[in-house]
């Protein structure tokens, strides 16, 4: 989430917490339990969910140019025990032009 640049007024970062432990679960972290599921061939139960969005943020250096964005994603969550993180982009992945950024060595996730 290196090198996102909000200075300039462009682009919004919200999130949402899912407390689920003992509750009922909301379509939204079924979904998310699902695809764990599914990637890792394991039970999963979350216990708590939290969704953060990064939209239409600008690239740092966006004192140069605010007009190509990324919008994305980070889901993390925990069984208490096990935690994971999904990472989302949008449709058409990175928007920025990874030459003008000050390192062009971009990396769409982590390691």
């Amino acid at each position: 989430w290196d090198n996102a640049d909000f200075s300039r007024g462009v682009g919004t970062t919200f999130y949402q917490e899912f407390h689920t432990l003992n509750t009922a679960k909301p379509p939204f972290v079924r979904d998310v339990e699902a695809k764990i599921r599914r990637y890792l061939r394991s039970s999963y139960s979350a216990a708590w969910t939290l969704k953060i969005t990064w939209e239409k943020a600008p690239a740092y250096g966006a004192q140069t140019d605010t007009r190509k964005t990324n919008t994305y994603q980070a889901i993390l969550t925990t069984d208490g025990f096990k935690s994971y993180v999904l990472m989302l982009y949008q449709e058409g992945g990175m928007q920025w032009d990874y030459t003008r950024l000050p390192a062009t060595n971009v990396l769409i996730g982590y390691t």
